[in-house]
């Protein structure tokens, strides 16, 4: 069906839509109020699209869509399938990591302070998001000093012997049984109370209420108990003073700016609690062609606030736009209402030019593309056109040939982008064969790369010699893709016992292309200890995936590595067998007579069995 007539069948409802591009790959998702309105303008002749929506219509093959009752069910889809299959003409955020939060088990009899990177619907109050988490770390040190509360994970249904901690005094032992009377858990709470009057940045009324605690406990002639009160009173003012303080009226609020030039952008939050900044992020977006600033502020939200994260009663955007679908999303999400809209009063317009000044500033530094001097180095020592500042990484793991897989790493900006780790099970090379696995491997990468774009790596570094090398520069050959190629291989240690001095043998080494003179690593380099930290990382991970592989294999049942054998008739035969081996050992009529098979199949897995049994890999079950 072509999609002319494809399109004709659409129908009016809201819902998604999912555009494919070579090989079915997802290139792109949306949403639509009207599908068939929607998915027309793209095809149609007359159609005004940028130049990076034109880009996506000559690329697209295919398309489906899934109808949904509303607009707020297509949003919450829409999301969940960027998150899954991360389409290249997306927005997409590189950060998938889970935030720390501060959480206060009030929901427990005695409640403990601990940090946690997923919210639960499980009654305790969660503070953040602290990002960076370095301030929240301080915030906790100075709670377990100067706030009597349990650190334990322990659980207090019934007593046992206090630790260290009550012999410090920093905690009241309600582990032990003589420290659970009505008065222990009556002060215990009022703590509880304190900690959280401290998170929450409400510095009167905590200092209120420690100046009327202390002043009954000097009356009742409790000097110690008051002095104690009167050093942790004193402790708190300080800490609250140095705390970041915007404007008290703001309450809990997210602000987010925009900085943009061209095709790149920065996207900078400020996390607002309660008047205090508690932390800020900012997202640095590529390729975004010519999209329009609000299209790309919705996209940043949905996929932000997708994950779970306490979400304020209050955005403010960097530009006037009315998203009616979001915010009825992130008030259901949140339960109550949520009040996204650009600045407003005095106070949120100078919040968010502060937030525009560090979105320009965060723009900047990321623009500056500072080098680490190591990767100067490797340029130099490799004679590169280009600085490596994205370097690739391949390596295979195999077993007598068995579950064999290929791995890529990517190491960027000084760390291993876990998003762009990539793992391939060898299809073609059916005997034992590095060289050509590792030509599978990057031929695969490198058809993935030309057919469904991605960043591409200014150096691929191949775990091996010349022989993985040469494979390599002949996968490459059919692409029109340009970048460096080098093969580090290990050391030829020498295994004849004889001592002598240490030569180029004993060393790693580096072969491009063209060049018959290997490059020799010198130990105590800079240089080499990173080549050599990316080639490990590209092995372990090739290794961990082999494993895994493996590990699967050992626990499928036989019946499960046959053609033609499902879940139901694999139930019916061992329903009626008991065992693999009254399996194999019974005649093929009674096998054909169990429900759901026939001769030919009882014949091949009679067959199976047996040359099972010849290699031994035979699970009994």
């Amino acid at each position: 069906m072509d999609k002319k007539q494809k399109l004709s069948q659409v129908p009016t409802s809201p819902g998604i839509y999912i555009m494919r591009g070579q090989r079915e790959r997802v290139i792109y998702v949306g949403k639509a109020k009207n599908l068939r309105n929607r998915l027309r303008s793209y095809f149609q002749k007359s159609a005004a699209l940028d130049d990076r929506k034109t880009r996506m219509v000559q690329d697209i093959v295919d398309f489906d869509y899934i109808v949904t009752k509303n607009e707020l069910e297509a949003l919450i889809l829409e999301a969940n399938f960027i998150k899954k299959t991360k389409p290249r003409y997306n927005i997409i955020l590189r950060d998938d990591k889970h935030y720390p939060y501060l959480k206060l088990t009030v929901n427990e009899e005695w409640p403990r302070l601990e940090v946690v990177r997923r919210i639960e619907r499980d009654g305790a109050l969660y503070f953040g998001p602290y990002v960076p988490a370095g301030a929240m770390r301080d915030m906790l040190d100075f709670i377990h000093w100067n706030f009597p509360i349990r650190t334990c994970r322990y659980k207090m249904d019934r007593p046992f012997r206090p630790c260290v901690q009550y012999q410090m005094g920093r905690c009241p032992a309600p582990c032990a049984k003589d420290r659970r009377s009505p008065e222990d858990k009556k002060k215990y709470m009022e703590v509880v109370e304190e900690v959280k009057s401290f998170i929450k940045g409400e510095k009167k009324e905590l200092v209120a209420n420690l100046q009327d605690r202390m002043q009954k406990l000097s009356d009742n002639l409790l000097y110690e108990d008051a002095a104690k009160i009167r050093d942790r009173m004193t402790a708190i003012k300080k800490s609250l003073e140095s705390q970041r303080a915007i404007a008290a009226e703001l309450n809990d609020v997210d602000v987010i700016s925009l900085y943009r030039e061209k095709q790149e952008a920065v996207v900078y939050m400020f996390f607002i609690r309660n008047g205090t900044v508690i932390g800020q992020k900012d997202f640095f977006l590529k390729h975004l062609g010519e999209m329009d600033n609000r299209e790309l502020i919705a996209g940043f939200l949905e996929q932000f606030y997708f994950k779970e994260i306490l979400i304020p009663p209050r955005i403010i955007l960097p530009l006037k736009a009315r998203l009616t679908t979001e915010k009825r999303w992130l008030t259901e999400k949140r339960g109550s209402t949520v009040n996204i809209s650009h600045a407003k009063t005095d106070t949120e317009r100078k919040v968010l030019k502060m937030t525009d000044d560090n979105a320009l500033y965060s723009y900047n530094k990321h623009k500056e593309q500072k080098v680490d001097e190591t990767i100067l180095k490797v340029k130099d020592l490799l004679h590169l056109n280009t600085v490596p500042a994205r370097i690739g990484s391949i390596d295979v793991s195999n077993i007598s040939g068995s579950e064999s897989v290929g791995a890529l790493i990517i190491y960027e900006n000084g760390r291993f982008l876990k998003d762009g780790y990539r793992q391939f099970k060898i299809r073609t090379v059916k005997r034992i064969d590095d060289f050509a696995m590792i030509g599978e491997v990057a031929g695969r990468y490198l058809k993935g790369l030309s057919e469904d774009g991605g960043d591409i790596p200014d150096l691929l570094l191949i775990d091996g010699g010349k022989g993985q090398l040469s494979h390599v520069v002949e996968a490459l050959k059919p692409f029109d893709i340009q970048f460096e190629i080098a093969a580090i291989a290990k050391a030829k240690h020498d295994t004849s016992g004889k001592v002598q001095l240490r030569v180029q043998k004993d060393l790693d080494r580096i072969y491009l292309p063209g060049k018959r003179a290997p490059i020799y690593l010198e130990p105590a380099l800079d240089t080499t200890h990173l080549l050599q930290r990316i080639r490990n990382e590209a092995h372990r991970f090739a290794i961990t995936c082999h494993r895994k592989l493996r590990a699967k294999k050992t626990f499928q049942s036989p019946l499960e590595q046959m053609k033609g054998i499902g879940k139901a008739r694999r139930f019916e035969l061992l329903k009626h067998f008991s065992s693999i081996e009254a399996m194999r050992n019974a005649p093929v009529d009674e096998i054909v007579a169990v429900k759901g098979m026939n001769r030919k199949l009882a014949e091949e897995l009679k067959i199976h069995l047996k040359n099972l049994k010849k290699s031994g890999a035979v699970r009994n079950d």
